[in-house]
């Protein structure tokens, strides 16, 4: 959901390479404390937890030099240490939410027969593998563990969005406040469970209004089909609680840092933009339909071209809507969405020959 800007690192006096150096240090944490397989895990989203982890230290972040990757143009970077509690917090949340992903692809006989086997020992071993890194930095995932179970459940009996956004709200709260604890700043646990548990809100709901046309086309459930709430009404909500998060921000004196603004309150802006022009543009029966254009939420469309496309090279291409200079990036570099695909593939199935000669 979160996409910063490289411009606005720019305007910040921000090293865009900061971003792509905390998420280098979540894959290679990934890999160190579950294998290759589990880089795959990597979670984007849950690199703002280590950036709100250093964010709030007295002292940056360790950096450790990273071997060639493929993704990186086979070039070397200086990334957070993989056994930094930032980065372990966020490889915990990646587990966690990965394992929940599979699970729920299991469950719902996503794919072949042969495969659901082989998926539910991958779900099950990064469930136990995030229990074992939460060890590690003093977290209790249990009682998350335990919400995220619910959720199948809720879907079945709950009338509300709130009921349903209820588990996404807790994991984020508890996620982001475990910051505080590991940064040392136990004035600052409160108000990052607020900020996490609007933030997880909002995450379930943008996800809710984007795949709306999809999943009622495909007569799969959806929190606002379920609920009868309608996408203006959702938008409503997704603005109240990105009020209320920046509000918990403010109370916990991060708003005004310069990474914790272009990594968590600027794309959350180009978030609402991008959500609130579908629903205020839709047919009054709640389809975000455009006459004469295509039922594809952009976001979508713009996953469709490839996670690295947007995510690895150099983390110089814009893949923001915030500015006509992200608009005319992410024109421009269309055109090599196959190769960067290509790319992502081998980095990913490379398997290390010697850890000392690891593709980073």
């Amino acid at each position: 959901m979160l996409r910063p800007c490289s411009h606005g690192a720019e305007k910040y006096g921000i090293d865009p390479a900061q971003w792509r150096a905390h998420m280098c240090g979540l894959c290679l944490g990934l890999r160190d404390g579950q294998g290759q397989l589990a880089r795959t895990a990597t979670n984007t989203d849950a690199i703002l937890l280590s950036v709100l982890t250093e964010a709030q230290s007295a002292a940056p972040m360790r950096r450790t030099t990273a071997g060639r990757c493929a993704l990186r143009r086979m070039r070397r970077a200086e990334v957070a240490a993989a056994d930094s509690p930032g980065v372990l917090l966020a490889s915990t949340a990646s587990l966690l939410l990965g394992s929940a992903k599979i699970r729920d692809h299991v469950e719902d006989c996503d794919g072949s027969v042969l495969t659901r086997r082989p998926m539910g020992r991958v779900s099950t071993r990064w469930a136990n593998g995030a229990r074992v890194q939460a060890g590690r930095i003093g977290l209790d995932v249990e009682p998350l563990v335990a919400a995220i179970g619910s959720q199948a459940e809720l879907e079945v009996r709950s009338s509300s969005v709130d009921e349903l956004t209820g588990p996404a709200q807790r994991c984020a709260a508890e996620f982001f406040g475990h910051t505080a604890v590991l940064a040392e700043r136990a004035e600052n646990v409160e108000p990052l469970r607020e900020a996490g548990r609007h933030f997880g809100r909002i995450a379930h709901l943008a996800d809710a209004v984007e795949d709306f046309d999809d999943d009622r086309r495909e007569g799969k459930f959806n929190p606002l089909s379920a609920t009868g709430t309608t996408l203006p009404a959702a938008y409503d909500l997704l603005r109240e609680s990105d009020s209320a998060l920046r509000r918990a921000v403010a109370a916990a004196g991060l708003r005004d840092v310069p990474a914790v603004r272009w990594m968590l309150l600027d794309p959350l802006t180009s978030v609402l933009r991008r959500l609130g022009a579908g629903t205020s543009t839709g047919h009054p029966c709640g389809s975000t339909r455009r006459p004469g254009g295509s039922s594809t939420p952009a976001r979508r469309r713009d996953r469709n071209r490839g996670w690295a496309a947007r995510q690895c090279f150099d983390v110089g291409n814009c893949f923001a809507d915030c500015c006509k200079d992200c608009r005319g990036d992410r024109r421009r570099s269309r055109g090599g969405g196959a190769a960067v695909i290509a790319a992502s593939a081998i980095a990913v199935v490379t398997a290390d020959r010697s850890r000392g000669r690891a593709v980073a």
